[in-house]
């Protein structure tokens, strides 16, 4: 398989058949928690998916020539620390620069540090073996999973409000179901490699 065909199965695979939030249920929170709308919805994917590639661009280097493999059991420690600290500049870059995307993510942006989609990518990155460029390629198919997962159901949600939803299914109930129902319509992309 050359780089290019596998670049393109990492690809694949990450929005599709391995999305973080329909296949491996990483990143729940944000994704219950920021849908309702679709601008909201896009603007915290594009946080996710840019912390999480550079947060591979920057954990990946720091596991190779620092923590292996004498220190690997502070992976998970170092990796968070990192993570917070790479939203904490996003968040102050946002805040300064692009501070209507700032205010419409609210309390979510910093929330962004213990999305465990985003630390879950960079693990398995080391996990999987996969080399810088595969582990880069990767956070990115999983940013762009993210991402179609969260406007899915964001536009489900929206459809949701001018719904005849029956009273005991208003609220929680038909968010969960109506979650469901978009993670079972990604079951059928589960024959496609990855």
């Amino acid at each position: 398989m050359n780089s290019l065909t596998a670049i393109a199965s990492l690809l694949l695979a990450g929005i599709l058949t391995n999305n973080m939030v329909l296949a491996k249920f990483l990143g729940i929170c944000p994704f219950l928690g920021v849908s309702k709308k679709v601008n909201t919805a896009l603007s915290m994917s594009i946080a996710v998916t840019l912390v999480m590639v550079i947060s591979t661009a920057v954990t990946y280097p720091i596991y190779k020539y620092i923590l292996s493999p004498k220190y690997e059991y502070l992976e998970t420690v170092v990796f968070i620390l990192v993570i917070a600290a790479i939203v904490q500049l996003i968040e102050i870059f946002l805040k300064k620069f692009i501070k209507p995307i700032y205010n419409a993510l609210g309390i979510y942006l910093p929330l962004i540090t213990t999305n465990c989609a985003v630390l879950g990518i960079t693990m398995l990155n080391i996990t999987n073996e996969l080399s810088y460029v595969e582990s880069l390629f990767n956070a990115l198919a999983a940013g762009l999973g993210f991402m179609l997962a969260m406007l899915l159901f964001s536009g489900v949600r929206e459809r949701l409000e001018t719904a005849e939803i029956p009273e005991f299914l208003k609220g929680l109930p038909i968010t969960l179901i109506s979650a469901s129902l978009v993670s079972l319509s990604f079951l059928g992309f589960a024959g496609i490699g990855g």
